[in-house]
């Protein structure tokens, strides 16, 4: 059997062997084997055997068949400082997994503007790190300076995503965005406030990490991976497109 490494892109960060193809993989990791366990999942697929950081070697000899002869689901190779080691080349499709382990791919484009915001944007950093981020800056320019090495606090390469914005006129009606902004409300107008009003501050952490209440149904856009060069474009599809090419992906995700 064929060897597919994954990078785990949420809620942890690792590089995974598994003789699984991506809905197999997806769905194992969501729930696992002991009945009961559920969580929802971002990884990416890589196209292995690249530079001598990872071990491979490790992966061929530990990832084989059961006796049995069924697949083996997991090898981890990394849990730390993995994203910043894989060339974007590497790199394949995303994918996102719900809890109840239905998969959907996003293919990698160029990098695709946003529609005009209103003066800000809400991030969703995923990896290597998780805060929510409110910032005036587009999601290509928000990359460029937060893995700009001149910066104090920077990281080398980031996966993060574009988030709906709340309407604070109808905050209880504001969309299916599930429970992202049930709270600290007026914490966030705060933020949204110092960006918008502040040029010198080009960034605010709305919340420090934020991984039981993140879903598919707050993404707006897409997801972006970059290394502050490049930025790469995962689009998320419409409702519409999803009702029509992933229906059951989308009532598990509940964005139907």
């Amino acid at each position: 059997m064929a060897i597919n490494y994954y990078l785990s892109v949420f809620p942890m960060e690792a590089l995974i062997a598994s003789q699984l193809d991506p809905r197999q993989f997806g769905s194992y990791m969501a729930t696992g084997s002991k009945r009961g366990f559920e969580e929802q999942l971002i990884f990416m697929s890589v196209k292995g055997n690249f530079g001598d950081y990872f071990d491979w070697d490790y992966a061929a000899k530990r990832c084989l068949p059961h006796k049995n002869g069924d697949p083996k689901h997991s090898v981890y190779l990394s849990v730390y400082r993995v994203l910043e080691h894989i060339p974007f080349e590497q790199l394949g499709s995303l994918f996102l997994t719900t809890r109840d382990g239905r998969t959907l791919e996003l293919r990698a484009g160029d990098y695709r503007a946003p529609e005009p915001s209103q003066g800000y944007y809400i991030y969703q950093e995923l990896c290597p790190i998780d805060p929510v981020v409110v910032s005036s800056l587009d999601p290509s320019a928000f990359a460029k300076n937060i893995c700009d090495p001149k910066n104090k606090i920077h990281v080398p390469k980031m996966i993060y995503a574009n988030l709906k914005v709340i309407d604070f006129g109808d905050s209880v009606n504001t969309g299916n965005i599930g429970r992202m902004y049930s709270k600290d409300v007026e914490h966030l107008r705060e933020c949204i406030e110092r960006v918008t009003s502040d040029p010198t501050k080009l960034t605010k952490t709305f919340t420090r990490t934020n991984v039981e209440s993140f879903s598919f149904q707050v993404i707006s856009g897409g997801i972006y991976a970059s290394d502050g060069r490049k930025t790469l474009t995962f689009a998320m599809p419409s409702v519409e497109e999803i009702k029509r090419n992933a229906y059951d992906w989308g009532r598990s995700a509940l964005l139907i």
